[in-house]
């Protein structure tokens, strides 16, 4: 079992820890992370908007935290860097490569978004999960057997075309069109659950659609000591 907490998923802000020191997306306010910034040993960002990439929040972890090591895809590093994190603070990803860190292995592959946008599945000692968000579809990954599955359940399909027809009939702008290529339909994320969860294994819907956007949140996990860490790059 993998231990996770998502402290905040949807359009106010994403950031998820998972592992205990793994925070993944950093879209919310440094008091949100906070308490956990002497467990955290990695931050994976994914892609720029600013749900899931605060600068103000990554300036300060940079700061607060200069042994803290950033990964992200090259789309990410300018940003990274203007938001004040030191190059050598950074880890440059590439998707089709895996990523051995002291705690866990990362493999970054790529989401289908109005940015350049990836996911990544990480694979602990004790066991895998995937994270993947703000994406039009899965197609062409797989995830067999993973202990824990993050995925995206932004909208249910019969909602949003019924959403869609009743601003078009009134004349008004469907922000939902662009929705339907950029977010993943719950549809399609229990179905990529269904075909790749096994006996054990758990999942948690992220990205899910409210209308007034509460966040989703999830409780606990034990503390255990963590160390700094470098990465080595491997064929994957």
């Amino acid at each position: 079992m993998i231990s996770y907490k998502v402290l905040s998923t949807g359009s106010n802000g994403n950031a998820v820890i998972i592992g205990r020191s793994v925070l993944v997306d950093c879209g919310v306010s440094y008091r949100m992370i906070e308490p956990y910034i002497n467990d955290i040993r990695l931050v994976l960002l994914t892609h720029i908007h600013g749900d899931h990439f605060n600068p103000a929040t990554i300036r300060h972890l940079s700061k607060e935290r200069p042994l803290l090591r950033f990964g992200a895809c090259r789309w990410l590093i300018k940003p990274l860097v203007d938001s004040g994190v030191r190059e050598r603070q950074i880890d440059v990803f590439d998707t089709g490569y895996s990523y051995e860190y002291g705690i866990c292995k990362v493999i970054p592959f790529p989401l289908v978004h109005d940015v350049p946008n990836c996911g990544y599945k990480l694979h602990f000692p004790g066991g895998k999960a995937i994270y993947a968000t703000d994406t039009g579809n899965l197609d062409g990954i797989t995830a067999k057997d993973y202990d824990l599955y993050l995925i995206e359940s932004n909208y249910e399909a019969a909602e949003i075309m019924q959403r869609i027809a009743e601003k078009k009939l009134n004349g008004q702008y469907a922000y939902e069109y662009r929705v339907l290529n950029t977010h993943l339909s719950k549809e399609r994320c229990e179905d990529f659950i269904a075909k790749n969860i096994g006996s054990v294994g758990e999942y948690v819907y992220l990205h899910t659609h409210r209308e007034d956007e509460d966040d989703s949140r999830a409780e606990g996990y034990d503390k255990e000591p963590g160390r700094e860490m470098g990465y080595l790059i491997l064929n994957g």
